[in-house]
């Protein structure tokens, strides 16, 4: 339900009401809806960054299943079409797919056992398989090695241990050295087990003792090649594969039930980031489906909250969307780490939508987001398709509202409702 009314005449409602609206974020980018307290409410990240009211483009959507947040999101990259802006999307649902119709891609659909192949450790933006700067650092090699170490403790479900990691660090530069070019998983699961005399002598160990010590990532690693997980991560990329489309969509919704999710969505928006930056990729949303994924892992909050500060450096907005304000302090114990970095996640994101909660996530709205009194006892009434905008220091109660095209394309609740114009 929308705020009760008042009426009052002109001459009497600026006196009864004085300062209460204040001025919107102006009249450029996507039309969002109405803002509920006067005027339409448009938002763009980039306009908003380039006027200096954002000094970072990133978004976070939080929404209880029902309240509208799934509509947003998609229409939103939808109108952004008009502005040039492109989206690459991890889907782990499989909701995305009527967007991507809608914009003539066909979904990346990745599946254990199936054709399609994406390889995480492809190299960046302006990276070759092997190549030091001026001052010896190669950073698609420590790009790669990130991601694996992050990819390993996942697996593990704990982090390395120092023989580890430097057991998985010596196995990439050998499965490098093996392909002479762009490694893939396998190749460095066999490192693991098989390392180089060269690998052992740097650490002055013999083979033997070094392929002990990275045994247990390698048994790990291996389910993403032979296990039930292979068929998706596990060689060369499809050739013929392109991000050039306007919507670019991740289905992962054939694993959404693995224990591994986590897992794989790491290695799918690995691959995604290896090409930000290139040339034509300006203007870009990244968005993450149900974040809360692989926010429990520290590995990866470190690994994801790295990813949100380069947003400016890559001219891209990255978009985290969740259910419940909670899911912000569940990804560990109180003051851990992972908690930090989610919370981390959270001013390194400028632009907060917060869909209807309920009555146990208020307080911690008012805690985790800094909201007013008002805006708790807002978040508490507001009602389908209404949101909270906290946008820099300034807030915004903003009824979000489709067309009728929009309707069949945002709709992910048909086989529970006739109704049209239900949101998710």
């Amino acid at each position: 339900m929308t705020p009760p009314a008042h009426r009052a005449t002109t001459a009497n409602l600026g006196g009864a009401y004085p300062f209460v609206a204040g001025s919107t974020l102006g009249k450029k980018g996507v039309v969002v809806g109405r803002d509920l307290l006067g005027g339409t409410f448009c938002y763009d990240p980039f306009q908003l960054y380039n006027a200096g009211v954002l000094t970072n483009p990133n978004m976070v959507v939080f929404g209880q299943i029902g309240r509208g947040k799934s509509s947003f999101v998609k229409s939103y990259l939808w109108r952004q079409l008009v502005f040039g802006a492109r989206s690459w999307i991890i889907d782990p649902k499989g909701e995305y797919c009527e967007l991507a119709k809608a914009c003539g891609t066909i979904p990346v659909k990745l599946h254990p056992g199936g054709n399609l192949r994406l390889n995480p450790l492809d190299p960046g933006s302006g990276e070759s398989a092997i190549g030091m700067n001026e001052a010896g650092f190669d950073p698609g090699r420590d790009r790669q090695n990130s991601l694996l170490v992050s990819l390993a403790s996942t697996c593990l479900g704990r982090q390395l241990l120092p023989g580890e990691r430097t057991a998985l660090e010596l196995a990439l530069g050998d499965a490098t050295a093996r392909c002479a070019g762009v490694p893939v998983l396998p190749l460095v699961v066999d490192a693991l087990f098989s390392p180089s005399l060269s690998s052992a002598r740097a650490v002055h160990i013999d083979r033997d003792a070094l392929a002990s010590e990275g045994r247990d990532v390698a048994l790990e690693l291996r389910r993403l090649v032979h296990g039930d997980l292979r068929g998706m991560f596990d060689a060369e990329t499809t050739r013929g594969l392109s991000l050039d489309g306007q919507v670019v969509v991740l289905d992962l919704s054939a694993v959404y039930g693995s224990d591994a999710l986590a897992a794989i969505m790491v290695c799918a928006l690995a691959w995604l980031q290896a090409f930000m930056g290139k040339p034509g990729h300006s203007k870009l949303f990244i968005v993450i489906d149900e974040a809360w994924a692989i926010m429990a892992n520290l590995s990866i909050a470190r690994w994801l909250q790295a990813s949100w500060k380069l947003a400016r450096a890559h001219g891209i907005a990255n978009m985290a969307i969740f259910h419940r304000i909670s899911d912000m302090s569940s990804v560990g114990d109180e003051g851990s780490w992972q908690v930090g970095l989610a919370q981390g996640l959270l001013a390194d994101s400028e632009t907060r939508v917060i869909y209807g909660q309920s009555p146990g996530e208020v307080n911690l709205a008012q805690q985790d987001l800094s909201l007013s009194a008002t805006e708790v006892q807002l978040l508490q009434r507001i009602g389908c398709g209404t949101a909270l905008w906290k946008v820099a220091q300034r807030s915004f109660l903003v009824r979000h509202v489709l067309s009728a095209a929009e309707r069949s394309m945002v709709n992910t609740d048909a086989r529970m409702a006739n109704d049209p114009r239900v949101y998710t």
